[in-house]
């Protein structure tokens, strides 16, 4: 389905946008003048400005040779359990979506097959449009349920960080256990690609099989970018990345472990009241791939075929009510 990788292409988009944004910010270690016209000196006067202040304070307050460091581990941590609300309603939609998805899963199916099959562009096209209805007429959403503005809103405090280390002769030439926090660290990079590498197989124990493959590029792609992104910046930035990791698997073990069996239980009720809508069958694609476009949900054998599938879908809600009191 081409419209699964929209979501790919807004999350790759971000990320390049804000590459762009950190090594246009980006100047040597030895040049610390803070730009002070063009964007760069607006976003450095909104965002740099009041995290470098933050971060100065907060490192006062602690005190010790790595205070900057957990001052920027103390400021990451407090924005990633803010945003935990919002990550967490939208793991709740994108777990919704796709336990909605196991129920029509078997319809997807017999299109996918049809569409290998289907050599005619007008047989292609009708094809096309049953997948459309499918997701239409069950309340399913093309993008998964997930969307970018956890990422978005992250983005201006990622800038804010970089360039609070940047134009601060303070806080890029101070260090944590060692490492200077105004270079790349390849060590914080791979610590905090792994927690997001781990966050990624977690989420995979909780989708159905059949939807595995299609979500591994998607989870593939954020540890990609943490790991490119906490190479071309700083070791303060990497330290937000490692933070924001911890919080991730937090946050996963209680979607794996909580809001997934209820959502599963939720799901299955509704399930069982208002089963999913059969918007095709093997007869109707038969008929589109021999090029008989008169066959019509209406006749006989389609209502026949369709009620027993409704009662597969019955039965097979039963057993999961039944697995699930056990």
């Amino acid at each position: 389905m081409k419209k699964k990788y929209v979501k790919y292409l807004s999350v790759l988009s971000l990320a390049i946008v804000l590459t762009l944004v950190l090594t246009g910010c980006a100047q040597s270690t030895t040049n610390l003048h803070a730009p002070t016209s063009g964007p760069y000196g607006f976003i450095y006067k909104w965002l740099g400005t009041p995290f470098q202040n933050l971060i100065l304070k907060t490192a006062q307050t602690i005190g010790g040779t790595n205070a900057y460091a957990w001052g920027i581990v103390i400021i990451s941590f407090i924005v990633r359990i803010v945003l935990v609300p919002l990550s967490l309603n939208q793991q709740y939609k994108s777990t919704t979506q796709q336990e909605k998805m196991r129920a029509v899963q078997p319809q997807l199916k017999l299109i996918q097959k049809a569409q290998k099959k289907a050599k005619d562009p007008a047989a292609q096209q009708q094809i096309s449009a049953l997948m459309m209805d499918v997701y239409k007429k069950n309340n399913l959403s093309l993008t998964g349920g997930m969307g970018c503005l956890p990422l978005l809103l992250q983005m201006p405090i990622l800038v804010g960080i970089y360039q609070a280390v940047q134009y601060s002769k303070q806080i890029g030439t101070a260090t944590f256990m060692s490492i200077p926090l105004g270079k790349p660290s390849i060590l914080i990079a791979i610590v905090a690609t792994l927690f997001y590498v781990v966050q990624g197989w977690m989420s995979l124990q909780i989708v159905a099989p059949e939807q595995r493959k299609q979500m591994q590029t998607m989870i593939l792609m954020s540890p990609m970018m943490t790991f490119f992104i906490s190479m071309i910046s700083t070791a303060a930035l990497g330290l937000y990345f490692l933070v924001g990791g911890v919080v991730i698997v937090i946050q996963q073990l209680i979607t794996n472990f909580v809001i997934t069996p209820k959502i599963r239980k939720k799901t299955d009720e509704e399930l069982s009241k208002n089963p999913v809508k059969v918007v095709v069958t093997q007869e109707m694609l038969d008929g589109i791939l021999g090029g008989n476009s008169s066959v019509s949900p209406a006749n006989s054998a389609k209502q026949a075929e369709k009620q027993e599938f409704h009662e597969s879908i019955r039965e097979l809600n039963k057993k999961r009510q039944q697995q699930n009191k056990k």
